[in-house]
């Protein structure tokens, strides 16, 4: 039977064995591990409680080849490896405390069990190939970036291509590939290196490289818990915690395609405000994608003047009506290498040095530019892609360091919530199957670190599916995605007033298979506008809990739209569901994907749930069908729920005089961290920020509050707010940081 290895003896035996290479010993290579055909190191290092590292690198003359870095992992000093493996040897078992891990070396095989000895993982190392071979649970497998088969990855094969050529660009969208597989009965790998196919048709599943010769180095991050959250955690240590956005990034953004005037730019932001739907954000595409854009051509940093010509004073004149401005940029290059922190040669510009690149934002950035459109770049490897997610993180720093960056990106790998990353599922079409697909999609987006996702609110490429109702479902979806934005061809028709012109506007819908104006009959539609003030209000409303949600998002890792999963891991059928996900942990979101469809089928997770709209409690563990009419997308609040909801504001620091509203959702205890802070700058960082904690207590009937540690009262100290339990009439209460109980 093999020895058990406790820590102390693993870490005395590396060093020992670091020693004995140091004084230039050499391992005898007659049983001399090789895969594909060379010698080769195994390593095993033990990373925390949850997660291991097995890393297997070529051998060359005996000495140890490196692992590449592509910029994914946090930096940090990563711990020594506690076993290595040369030669034919027996096997052995490690310890994490969580986990036990049995290292098979004379089959290049691993397996993770739980401490009382459930198997949850099986890799197996091909010596022939280097493909690696994992088990397939009979469970749904998640994870894997943005795009791609949907929704459980099992059955399918998947390139990992990056781009709008990745896969069906139609219904799916770009694919943004992030090796990031997460088996929902307890365990995740991360694939460090190298890149290449997954392969889930038949169990075992395999992990192919480019080729064989690229097999190597290997480099992988083994995650075991049962625990969704720890699972998520472990990720967000190993690529990176989110960075907080800019709170006005989390408001409704406005795009916009061809423009005819200076005069159009300022009327569209007026009507906004003059018809007080809620918006913050102005985004101009480039010329080089439309007849008149805001530039002269794709890569260009020149104004049109035809459409801008006094840039600085209209951008000025925005700000006065408080909307923030964002503008498309293109890069040009096939590669970016670098930080905005290196030097830039002045005697030639270099496009692929992001210190050069970025150098040519700053002058346009310098008249009050608020944020920044990647768009492009599918040839960008991975290395590139990080490096263009971090240069519009750290650029815009360079002349505004106390201020957040928003930057909404076309393509991105693991690691680029570290930079704040917003994105895009790209141009995908204005169909009913695309509505319905990008539901799943944004699930598996958030479970593989891409916490900002959204898409073009209605479809990019108009087709004859495009109607009003089409667009109203679609943006009621987006209402509830983290990035609140419309966008599309035709894009007089993604304004909330858009279907009562009797006009699409500039058409702009050559150049794609399909693509087609709407019935000029749907144009004069007197139903979309309020529908749309609706959902405005209400995505301004719950501004502090999708807030506080973000915040959670900062510190755990646990996405804001989450998967059923993350909350009921032990529900099969909760795990199994694509076509809904929970919105931040109290409120399940239930978008309506069916064209003229009355009702929706929604499946309830265990324990009471209120019906939002009419506040009808329901209980759960069952499906359930929920009437609907074109005004409604289905919503339900968790038993338990402390649900804070603001006032209406045009934009998301208008100063209104209303409370905040608390209401308790009863039938069980709960809890709610309420977070706030500037929602600008950086001095959250510092502790200048405020949490509340809010508890309930069923029993008792009670709600305590008390400021959490770390953090403080924050301008007005005194917060005034009318606390509630769901049906009864609310009580005015101050909270002035002092620990507070209420009787409810």
């Amino acid at each position: 039977m093999s020895k058990v290895y406790g820590r102390r003896e693993i870490l005395r035996g590396a060093t020992a064995v670091c020693a004995a290479l140091l004084k230039g010993q050499r391992q005898p290579l007659t049983n001399a591990q090789r895969i594909t055909s060379r010698e080769v190191e195994l390593q095993v290092s033990i990373v925390s409680a949850h997660t291991f590292r097995l890393t297997v690198l070529s051998l060359w003359d005996g000495i140890v080849d490196s692992i590449p870095s592509d910029g994914s992992l946090v930096p940090r000093s990563w711990a020594e490896p506690v076993a290595k493996f040369r030669n034919a040897a027996p096997d052995k078992i490690l310890s994490t405390g969580a986990l036990t891990i049995l290292i098979s070396p004379n089959s290049l095989g691993v397996t993770l069990k739980t401490c009382e000895g459930e198997t949850l993982q099986k890799l197996t190392l091909d010596r022939d190939t280097g493909v690696l071979s994992f088990l397939i649970p009979e469970a749904p497998l998640f994870g894997l970036g943005e795009g791609g088969p949907q929704f459980d990855r099992r059955g399918s094969t998947d390139s990992m291509h990056s781009g709008q050529a990745g896969y069906a660009l139609a219904t799916h969208g770009g694919r943004l590939p992030i090796p990031w597989l997460i088996g929902t009965n307890g365990w995740a790998i991360f694939f460090h290196q190298p890149f290449g196919t997954f392969e889930f048709k038949e169990n075992p599943g395999k992990f192919l490289p480019l080729s064989p010769e690229a097999a190597l180095p290997l480099d992988i991050f083994i995650v075991g818990s049962p625990e969704p959250a720890t699972i998520m955690a472990e990720y967000a240590a190993l690529t990176g915690n989110p960075e907080l956005p800019p709170l006005w990034s989390l408001g409704y953004q406005q795009s916009h395609r061809t423009l005819a005037s200076r005069d159009e730019i300022l009327l569209e932001a007026k009507t906004f405000r003059q018809k007080k739907l809620p918006c913050d954000t102005m985004i101009y595409l480039g010329t080089g994608f439309c007849p008149s854009g805001w530039n002269t051509e794709n890569g260009s940093f020149s104004w049109n003047t035809r459409i801008f010509p006094d840039p600085k004073a209209v951008i000025n004149e925005l700000h006065q009506d408080h909307f923030h401005v964002v503008l498309h940029d293109v890069i040009l290059a096939n590669k970016l290498r670098g930080t905005v922190h290196d030097p830039c040669s002045l005697s030639r510009f270099d496009a692929e040095n992001a210190s050069c690149y970025w150098a040519e934002h700053r002058k346009t950035f310098a008249l009050g530019v608020d944020g920044w459109w990647p768009d492009e770049g599918d040839p960008l490897n991975t290395e590139s892609r990080l490096a263009r997610n971090r240069m519009h993180w750290e650029g815009p720093q360079l002349d505004r360091p106390n201020e957040r960056p928003y930057a909404l990106h076309r393509n991105g790998y693991a690691g680029m919530q570290r930079y704040a990353s917003f994105v895009w599922s790209g141009d995908v079409y204005s169909t009913w199957d695309t509505l319905k697909t990008q539901i799943p999609i944004a699930i598996n987006a958030g479970l593989s670190g891409i916490p900002y996702w959204g898409t073009d609110i209605g479809g990019f490429v108009p087709t004859k599916e495009f109607t009003a109702e089409l667009y109203v479902r679609w943006f009621q979806f987006g209402s509830f995605c983290s990035l609140f934005r419309s966008h599309g061809r035709a894009w007089k028709l993604r304004l909330p007033w858009g279907w009562n012109t009797g006009a699409p506007g500039p058409t702009e819908i050559g150049g794609y298979s399909g693509s087609a104006l709407p019935d000029p009959a749907e144009l004069h539609n007197p139903q979309v506008e309020p529908i749309c003030r609706k959902y405005l209000e209400l995505r301004y409303r719950m501004l502090p809990y999708l807030y506080s949600a973000v915040r959670e998002c900062a510190v755990s890792g646990i996405p804001v739209m989450r998967a059923l999963w993350l909350h009921y891991p032990d529900d099969p059928i909760a795990v199994a569901r694509g076509d809904e996900y929970l919105w931040g942990k109290d409120i399940l979101v239930a978008p309506v994907f069916g064209k003229g469809v009355s009702s929706r089928s929604v499946y309830l997770p265990r324990g009471s749930w209120y019906d939002f709209w009419s506040g009808d409690r329901l209980e759960g563990g069952r499906e359930i069908s929920r009437a609907v009419d074109l005004t409604i997308m289905p919503l339900f609040v968790r038993e338990g729920a402390i649900l804070p909801l603001g006032p209406v504001r045009q934009y998301v620091t208008e100063p209104v005089g209303e409370n905040l509203s608390i209401t308790i959702y009863p039938g069980n205890d709960g809890s709610f961290l309420l977070y706030e802070d500037d929602g600008v700058s950086f001095k959250y960082r510092n502790g200048e920020w405020m949490g509340i904690q809010m508890d309930w207590n069923e029993a008792q009937r009670s709600l305590k509050m008390h400021l959490v540690h770390g953090s403080r009262m924050l301008v007005p100290k005194n917060r005034n707010m009318q606390v509630s339990v769901l049906g009864r009439a609310s009580r005015a209460v101050t909270f002035d940081g002092r620990p507070l109980e209420l009787k409810l």
